[in-house]
């Protein structure tokens, strides 16, 4: 059994299709024959039996009505009403009760026994399995002063034979129904079994050729194998997508990297040359190149930011005051000529994100409208306590962002535009806030206009 079983197993996904569509069809296919055949059997033999005993009575009543008009010595010379009433394939015999045969209608079966010491044989109808399958009824008969034992044989073959043709048709139609369910079976295994051999084949194109060699699909039917498809689809699109970026942000990297290197690279080479004798030359290259260690040490710690992506804390809160008190104070320090301004209004309630998080967005949508500001900048940030959220709302007065830009503010180290390059940012702290805000279910909005500056609104769950 385990080795059938193991056959099947390593056996195509069609051809386990078949076989089991094949195999459940004939098995219901066998059990309903069975029934039915038991059933026409058990009726047509009831059939066959009441004929007999039809026969058998009705031949009895019409010796019993002759009365004492007629004797035995008639009946022999003329059988024609007996004829009548006896079927052409039934054999009837009349006995003295010596066993001897005094009568006989047709003659298609031989004589049954006759057991005169058993009074219910008279009574009963057996079946005769001895010579051939047929039935037997004995009855008393009165005919004048004769009286006898009237014996019917009562032939199975007709019973038999049209068994035997159903028996036939139903394993001719058994053998046809099941080729036909194999047929029909391969077919649609064949049709449902394509868009899977199309999506196997088409993992092996991308993992050998890459995301331009996939193949598109022609299978659009809305069940399960059609939203296997669009599922894989997506989620070819989106990986295509990641790897794309992966791509981007490793070559962003390496030339965001490659910046600051080269820049201390630069000054290096000029201290060796000359630089080591001018204090000024000295002092300046020095300064350029801590300033360029510190940016690609932030750069660094913000890109291990994003790679880490920690899991949420669904435990956490954190209460928004706190948190743009300790910002504001953090930033005025390094920023002094910044204006800071915090309202609020609402009953104080706590939000769902640890406070590292949360200070993490906060200083970073400051920060950026303190940089990306051409004149002295203000920054003013809004809370809104509501019943079942709070709205964070920060606007500064900087340079803004063209409306055509906004989709991508997110992307990492997207630069709006050249005069951004200088201005000592790392191009990663939005991606770092819209990571953060995708993790703790903050909804995000921002507004911009040229020269107007930009207002970012968050909204948090209470």
């Amino acid at each position: 059994m385990r080795q059938w079983d193991k056959l099947f197993y390593h056996q195509s996904l069609k051809t386990k299709w078949t076989l089991s569509t094949a195999i459940v069809i004939f098995i219901s296919y066998a059990a309903i024959c069975i029934v039915i055949y038991i059933a026409l059997y058990s009726w047509l033999l009831q059939n066959e039996e009441n004929n007999a005993m039809r026969t058998a009575d009705d031949l009895t009543a019409f010796l019993q009505s002759q009365r004492g008009s007629i004797t035995i010595q008639e009946i022999q010379s003329n059988t024609g009403l007996l004829k009548a009433i006896v079927n052409q394939n039934q054999t009837v015999r009349i006995f003295n009760f010596d066993g001897y045969e005094v009568l006989r209608i047709n003659d298609f079966s031989p004589s049954a026994k006759i057991d005169l010491s058993d009074e219910s044989f008279l009574t009963t109808i057996t079946k005769d399995e001895v010579k051939e399958d047929v039935f037997v009824i004995h009855r008393l008969v009165q005919i004048g002063s004769f009286q006898g034992i009237l014996q019917l044989i009562h032939p199975l073959s007709t019973f038999q034979s049209m068994m035997q043709y159903v028996l036939t048709a139903m394993l001719i139609a058994g053998i046809g129904a099941v080729f036909l369910a194999g047929s029909i079976s391969y077919y649609l295994a064949n049709l449902l079994i394509k868009p899977l051999k199309d999506l196997r084949d088409s993992m092996d194109t991308v993992r050998d050729k890459g995301f331009e060699e996939q193949i598109n699909f022609s299978y659009n039917a809305d069940d399960e194998i059609g939203d296997l498809l669009t599922i894989y689809r997506n989620m070819m699109a989106e990986l295509q997508q990641s790897f794309l970026k992966q791509q981007q942000f490793v070559s962003d990297a390496s030339h965001e990297l490659r910046t600051p290197i080269q820049a201390i690279e630069g000054h290096l080479s000029l201290i060796k040359r000359w630089g080591k004798n001018d204090p000024q030359v000295l002092e300046e290259s020095i300064d350029t190149s801590l300033s360029e260690v510190a940016r690609m040490k932030k750069m660094i710690e913000e890109l291990l930011d994003l790679a880490r992506n920690e899991k949420k804390d669904a435990n956490a809160t954190a209460t928004i005051e706190t948190v743009l008190g300790s910002v504001q104070t953090e930033l005025q320090l390094i920023y002094p000529e910044a204006e800071i301004v915090i309202e609020s209004s609402g009953k104080q309630k706590q939000v769902k994100i640890t406070e590292n998080a949360l200070e993490q967005i906060i200083r970073n949508l400051i920060e950026n409208g303190i940089r990306y500001n051409d004149k002295k900048p203000i920054i003013h940030v809004h809370v809104n306590y509501e019943d079942d959220k709070l709205i964070l709302t920060i606007a500064d007065n900087g340079i803004g962002i063209a409306k055509e830009h906004l989709p991508h503010i997110f992307d990492r180290f997207y630069r709006v535009d050249a005069s951004r390059e200088h201005n000592g940012g790392t191009g990663l702290g939005l991606s770092i806030t819209k990571m953060l805000t995708e993790k703790y279910s903050i909804d995000m909005d921002v507004k911009s206009k040229l020269g107007e500056g930009t207002k970012f609104i968050l909204k948090f769950k209470i």
